[in-house]
């Protein structure tokens, strides 16, 4: 065993015993390094990547392979979701490059740590030809090698404003720049298979979030065409699980039918806020069912005894990509009895697999109620027989070897599907989600914020004693969506102290994280360890950019808080961006987001009475996001709630706009219509 196997990293300790020398990031490889003048290699993977076990099992686990790393080079393994820093630091020197990105990231540094080449997956010859190459480089052509890094570090130093061009300006919302921004990512639709024109397909839940709410300021029936399309092709696909729920991370194909197999966090609980906030506009019981059953595969394979959540499922199983989710035709034949022709019919099985090794996967084109027409079934016998034939399939699952578990626990992550179990709780009212919502929500404030100095840790770990331990000082990222979450948690329970909790966090944010010059957020906290860059998160992703995250928290506590010093931060974050959102909105839908929602203004909502938490369900079953809610049954200290009270003993809801209230009313109905919805 090497040094990793100390780690609580589950991707570390993948590597535990390989051959390799390895170091994990820290200042004991980093010394060693400039000790003997010797060239150190990052390798920056994470446990569910399928082409890193490839490179493990092909190299790193090679002795011959390792021997050569190991003279060569101080070795570094870093898991790129315990360390986002240090990946985002040598994943922009690959791309400046002009190394197209990925994982596995190897990245070859000078002993002072500036990166001077690098590269993602090589078979093993082109590996140990490559290191060969490039530690002679080292020895012969040193001082060119230090000047191409000396580069590559003044790159990375470069501020967003030098990088971009960006100058402080006052942001201008208009619906003629909203439209632009659509125009932008408008450009890309499939118009037959849903989102992107393009293969693989990622799901993106930024893009359809901002599509969601362009389309509630311009009623553009295109853009809510495309979200229909794009929703339903990915919700009948073979990216998402049939048989047991849950997202896959992304499609291989342009129809949404062979899914890279890995589960990941993050995006189930971004997926679950955009399937709940599309029902509650478009009422598909198709989102219905899929948040649903998604919420099973969360409750069943990802939470933790604690309530925290772990972050992913591996791609692969006994060696073979997605052998735990796929089905022989004769293995369903025999599982499913009579019931297979159908199945058959409804899943497009072949007789011959419809995927790799004979092996189909299960995936759809027709709606329950397409289906259930063509069989010439009523709905509810339809659900009956795949309640009954998935239960089946589950149970033979249940007995197979299952894809490796990531049993980390991520503060970001947890903080996106706390938000995705609030709204999915908001729109359909299911108690048990707001049941595990709270329990995350506790669990964050438990295990993941520094006693003390209530400030956020970045990743929790359960050691083979049982002990639980919290690691790594916590990034942007950790709080922007713990901020979100609990701001929802407010809003959906009027419980204050989750709005305090933000507020409190987002004070630290300001005092740890702020760029004065910039007029943006780091990614790194002040206190925490010193990079050769410090960088910032601009550009929203599969995950929103850190920056976005905080811009919206800033508007929303504004509002709740009456916080005129957040809008203002708000606002220069928002002018610094403008003009880089007006030519790239379809690398900035989060961002987009928050535009779209200050081309209107944004509706108070204040709840004071005995039925306010019934009212508070009414207006989150309708899609309106240009909101904030804030309640309470009795008395509040808040703004929005200080100094109102019921009218005449009945709870009383006043609609404000720029903290300017409208007379109050005894109904949501005609809270509503004040709102035209």
């Amino acid at each position: 065993m090497n040094r990793l196997a100390k780690e609580t990293s589950p991707y570390l300790l993948q590597h535990a015993h390989n051959p390799v020398d390895w170091y994990a990031w820290g200042p004991d490889a980093l010394q060693k390094a400039a000790d003997e003048n010797k060239p150190i290699l990052v390798s920056i993977g994470y446990s569910a990547c399928h082409w890193c076990h490839v490179m493990e099992r092909e190299s790193f686990e090679n002795e011959h392979v390792a021997t050569v790393m190991n003279q060569n080079f101080v070795c570094i393994k870093v898991d790129r979701e315990e360390r986002p820093d240090v990946d985002a630091i040598y994943m922009d020197a690959v791309q400046a490059m002009g190394v197209q990105g990925g994982w596995p990231l190897n990245v070859f540094l000078m002993p002072d740590a500036r990166p001077f080449y690098g590269l993602t997956y090589l078979p093993p010859k082109q590996w140990v030809n490559l290191l060969n190459s490039v530690r002679n480089a080292f020895d012969e052509n040193y001082d060119q090698l230090a000047d191409s890094a000396e580069g590559f570090a003044r790159h990375l130093g470069m501020s967003v404003a030098e990088q971009y061009y960006l100058t402080d300006n006052r942001p201008v919302y208009t619906k003629e720049a909203l439209e632009t921004m659509y125009g932008k990512l408008a450009r890309s639709f499939d118009s037959e298979k849903g989102g992107p024109r393009r293969a693989p397909k990622f799901p993106m839940p930024a893009n359809y979030g901002f599509l969601l709410r362009y389309y509630q300021v311009t009623k553009n029936q295109e853009a809510l065409n495309h979200i229909r399309l794009t929703l339903d092709r990915i919700a009948l696909g073979g990216i998402y699980d049939q048989a047991g729920g849950g997202f896959a991370r992304y499609s291989v194909d342009d129809q949404w039918f062979a899914p890279h197999f890995e589960k990941m966090l993050y995006d189930n609980g971004q997926l679950l806020t955009l399937y709940s906030e599309a029902y509650s506009l478009i009422r598909n019981e198709l989102y219905r069912k899929t948040v649903f059953q998604t919420v099973d595969f969360l409750q069943r394979e990802l939470t933790s005894p604690e309530g925290g959540f772990y972050s992913a499922l591996d791609a692969d199983s006994e060696g073979e990509e997605g052998k735990f989710y796929t089905w022989t035709t004769p293995e369903l034949q025999s599982v499913l009895g009579d019931d297979f022709t159908w199945f058959a019919e409804l899943y497009h099985i072949n007789p011959n697999g419809n995927w790799e090794h004979g092996r189909n996967i299960l995936h759809r084109t027709l709606s329950d109620e397409e289906f259930a027409r063509m069989q010439e079934w009523n709905p509810d016998q339809l659900t009956r027989n795949l309640a009954t034939v998935h239960r089946k399939l589950m149970d033979i699952r249940a007995d197979r070897i299952r894809p490796g578990l990531d049993d980390k626990i991520l503060c970001s992550w947890n903080g996106l599907m706390l938000k995705g179990l609030v709204t999915a709780y908001r729109v359909f009212g299911e108690t048990r989600f707001l049941e595990m919502a709270e329990n995350n929500a506790r669990f964050i404030r438990n295990r993941l914020t520094q006693p003390g100095t209530g400030r956020l840790f970045h990743s929790y770990k359960t050691g083979p004693d049982g002990a639980g331990k919290a690691t790594i000082t916590g990034y942007l990222e950790d709080y922007a969506a713990v901020i979100d979450g609990y701001l929802a948690l407010y809003q959906a329970t009027f419980q204050e102290s989750y709005v305090e909790e933000a507020d409190r966090l987002t004070r630290y944010a300001i005092e740890g994280f702020w760029d004065e010059e910039d007029r943006l957020f780091y990614f790194t906290d002040a206190s925490g360890e010193k990079l050769i860059a410090r960088k910032k998160e601009v550009f929203d992703n599969v995950i929103p950019a850190s920056n976005s995250m905080m811009a919206h928290n800033l508007h929303t506590l504004s509002l709740l808080l009456d916080r005129p010093d957040y809008a203002e931060r708000l606002e220069a974050m928002m002018g610094r961006v403008q003009k880089l959102l007006e030519q790239n909105a379809d690398y900035l839908t989060n961002w987009a987001s928050l535009y779209a929602l200050h081309v209107t203004p944004t509706a108070e909502i204040a709840i004071i009475g005995p039925e306010a938490l019934l009212f508070r369900e009414e207006f989150d079953r309708r899609f309106y996001p240009n909101k904030v809610l804030a309640g309470t049954v009795t008395e509040s200290h808040l703004p929005l709630l200080e100094n109102r009270t019921p009218l005449h003993g009945q709870t009383a809801i006043y609609v404000c706009y720029n903290r300017a209230c409208q007379l109050p009313v005894l109904s949501v109905e005609e809270a509503l219509g004040s709102l035209g919805v």
